[in-house]
C-alpha cells in the first residue's frame, strides 16, 4: 500500500454518515458498540436464526437515522440509506446485487474473484461491467477518496493484515469518506480473525439492514431454505455419499494443491456442507489454507488420501468442458495423478468460488449437486434446473 499518510479533509459526500463516536477516541476496532463481545455463530442452515438484535434490526432515531452492527467494526449510524457502495469481495457485492442495489456499485476490491456470469440467467439482473473494469482493485486510501462511496463493505482488519493499512488509515477513511462494514467470512482459519464470524445468511441479513431491504432478504432466505431442503431430501444415505477433497490450484497442468478443510465452516464451503459430503481430510493432521498456512499437497500426498471426488478451485472462468480438456486431461496422462480414484472415474471438477453471495450460492449448490450426485440431479452439464430463476430475478428486481 502507498505509505502516504497525508491527512485530508476529504471530499464532500453525497450522503453524510456518522461513524460511531468511538472513532474520535481511536477505539474503532476495539468495538464501538454497546455489545462487542465475540459470540459463536449458529450453523449455516439457520438462515432465519435469532442473532444479535443490533445486527439484524435497524434502530430508528428521532432524526430517522438508523444503526447497524457487525464485528469487527461495531455499531455504525447511517443518516440515510447508502446510494454509492463498494465491496471488497464477490460475496458482499453479490449480497448488494441480490438486494436490488446493483446500480450503486462503484467498483470492487478484487474483480478477479467476482463472478457475474450467473446474472445472465436471471431476467432483468445485471451489473455494470464497465464500472467494475474501471475500478477492479480498490485497496488504497486514495481510491476510497476518489470514489466517494456512502459505505465500504470491507472488513477493515483484512485491509490491515493483507494490505498494510494501519488503524489510523481505517479511522481516516471512515471519518472523512464513509464507514466500513464487513466481516471476512469465506474461511475461518486466519489467526488474525479473532472476533465473531457470520454465516452467509447472517452477513446477508446485516447488509440487508444497511440498505433497508428486509423484505428482499426474507424472500431470499425463504427461497434458499426451500431449495436446500428439497436438495437434501433427494440425497442418498450418508454412507453412500462420496468423500471429497477440496483444493486450490489455478494451473491447467497442476502439480501441487492447497487444501481446504470442510469443517472450517467458512462460507466458501457452504454448498459442500449442505450437500452432505464426507470431507476426505477428516482424521488427518492436514491444516486448512490460511494467511499463515501455505502448505501444498503433491500427487503422492493425494494418493494417500485418495478421495472419491477431487474439487479444484481457481478455474471458474473456464467451462466444465474446458476444465475437463485441460486439468482432467493432464491428470489422466500424469503417471501418479492417473492412479487417483477420482481421476480414473472422471470425478475431478471445478471447486466453486472463494467468495460467494446468496445468488451465487444457489447456482453453486445446484452445480455441486449435479457434480456429486448425477444419478439424482442430472450431470454437471445437464439442462436440469433445481431452482426457479424467474423467482430469484423477481425478488431482485422487485417484481415478486
Amino acid at each position: 500500500m502507498d505509505d502516504d499518510s497525508t491527512e485530508s479533509d476529504g471530499p464532500t459526500r453525497r450522503t453524510y454518515m456518522r461513524y460511531c463516536e468511538a472513532v474520535v477516541g481511536g477505539g474503532l476496532l476495539a468495538g464501538c458498540t454497546s455489545n462487542s463481545e465475540t459470540t459463536p455463530s449458529p450453523t449455516e442452515s439457520e438462515t432465519n436464526s435469532s442473532t444479535d438484535a443490533s445486527t439484524n434490526e435497524a434502530t430508528e432515531t428521532e432524526e430517522s437515522s438508523y444503526t447497524v452492527s457487525m464485528e469487527p467494526v461495531g455499531t455504525v449510524t447511517f443518516e440515510s440509506v447508502p446510494e454509492r457502495w463498494i465491496a471488497y469481495d464477490g460475496a458482499y457485492a453479490d449480497m448488494a446485487v441480490a438486494l436490488g442495489q446493483a446500480d450503486g456499485m462503484t467498483g470492487i476490491g478484487g474483480a478477479d474473484r467476482y463472478y457475474t456470469d450467473v446474472y445472465d440467467e436471471l431476467p432483468g439482473v445485471s451489473v455494470d461491467r464497465e464500472t467494475i473494469e474501471a475500478n477492479p482493485e480498490v485497496r488504497t486510501k486514495e481510491q476510497f477518496y476518489e470514489l466517494e462511496n456512502d459505505v465500504h463493505l470491507y472488513d477493515p482488519e483484512m485491509l490491515i493484515n493483507w494490505f498494510d493499512w494501519d488503524r489510523d488509515d481505517v479511522d481516516e477513511i471512515a471519518t472523512n469518506v464513509a464507514p466500513f462494514l464487513g466481516n471476512l467470512i469465506f474461511r475461518r482459519s486466519d489467526d488474525w480473525h479473532d472476533y465473531r464470524y457470520y454465516t452467509l445468511y447472517e452477513a446477508f441479513e446485516t447488509i440487508a439492514t444497511v440498505f433497508q431491504e428486509r423484505e428482499r432478504y426474507e424472500a431470499f432466505a425463504q427461497l434458499h431454505d426451500e431449495f436446500v431442503t428439497e436438495i437434501q431430501e433427494g440425497l442418498p444415505p450418508a454412507d453412500e455419499r462420496p468423500s471429497v477433497l477440496l483444493t486450490f490450484e489455478g494451473a491447467d497442468e497442476p502439480e501441487a494443491f492447497s487444501p481446504y478443510r470442510l469443517d472450517d465452516e467458512g462460507t466458501s464451503k457452504k454448498q459442500w456442507r449442505d450437500l452432505g459430503v464426507d470431507d476426505a481430510l477428516a482424521g488427518t493432521d492436514i491444516e486448512n489454507l490460511s494467511t499463515t498456512n501455505r502448505g501444498k499437497l503433491d500427487y503422492e500426498n493425494l494418493l494417500e488420501i485418495d478421495p472419491d471426488v477431487l474439487l479444484v478451485r481457481g478455474h471458474e472462468r473456464a467451462s466444465a468442458a474446458e476444465f475437463r480438456e485441460t486439468v482432467l486431461a493432464f491428470m489422466e496422462s500424469h503417471p501418479v495423478a492417473s492412479e487417483l480414484t477420482a481421476v480414473q472415474n472422471g470425478q475431478v471438477y471445478r471447486g466453486g468460488y472463494l467468495h460467494q453471495g446468496p445468488i451465487q450460492n444457489l447456482f453453486l449448490t445446484e452445480r455441486g449437486a449435479k457434480q456429486l450426485y448425477p444419478d439424482v440431479f442430472g450431470g454437471e452439464e445437464s439442462d436440469e434446473r433445481l431452482f426457479d430463476r424467474q423467482r430469484v430475478a423477481d425478488i431482485i428486481t422487485g417484481d415478486r
